[in-house]
């Protein structure tokens, strides 16, 4: 763990790696992957929005909800799907309304604790057949893209957050007036990466990177 944050940063951030950061994102985010000639599904997960209701189901989980988790290599069994849109959408709706608009992360002073309500909303989503810790992260982050950081065990290792994700990123991107939040905010700008992509993301694909086994060019 770094002296000044909870997490683990990405070896891009912790060596001061600016430019090697960039082309991981540029790497993520912009570039065809040789095999098919395709961007990464998880490159058009920020924007995807092919019903143009997204901003109007911003407290509603639907089912282009569950699509768009498919981006990022993930998939709600059948009988999660109908728990989800039938018997608890009332409630987990209810909770979306209840954690408030979307805002970035490191702008919340107070902690996570598991009576927030975005704890409570995960632990009611991991409550349904076939929704884990992974899952139920990326829904929340569909719907608060800019509050909830994406887990999943590859950015839980590079981070060291697996006993713990959210609260700890909260404290680091909130941490020294908001230091590391803004700096990938600028990485982001030097990457030529749209407002649609939140820094949590930029943690996110950063750390994801590493753990896969990318390594910058210019490092």
């Amino acid at each position: 763990m770094s002296e000044e944050y909870l997490i683990r940063l990405p070896r891009v951030l912790s060596d001061g790696d600016d430019d090697g950061a960039v082309d991981v994102l540029r790497e993520y985010f912009t570039r065809k992957v040789q095999k098919t000639g395709y961007l990464r599904t998880g490159a058009l997960w920020d924007s995807w929005d092919p019903s143009g209701h997204r901003l109007e189901d911003v407290d509603r989980f639907t089912a282009e909800d569950l699509v768009a988790v498919t981006l990022l290599s993930v998939k709600v069994p059948g009988q999660g799907a109908l728990i989800l849109l039938g018997e608890k959408n009332d409630e987990l709706n209810a909770l979306l309304v209840e954690v408030g608009p979307d805002r970035d992360l490191a702008s919340e002073s107070e902690e996570m604790t598991l009576d927030s309500a975005v704890w409570r909303l995960e632990t009611a989503l991991r409550e349904i057949h076939g929704v884990g810790r992974t899952i139920a992260s990326k829904l929340i982050a569909r719907k608060r893209p800019r509050l909830y950081p994406i887990y999943d065990d590859v950015v839980g290792r590079v981070l060291e957050t697996k006993a713990a994700h959210l609260e700890p990123v909260r404290q680091s991107l909130h941490a020294r007036n908001g230091e590391l939040h803004h700096r990938l905010l600028d990485l982001r700008d030097r990457a030529g990466l749209g407002e649609d992509v939140p820094t949590v993301r930029i943690l996110d694909v950063l750390a994801w990177m590493q753990g896969k086994g990318y390594k910058p060019i210019t490092s």
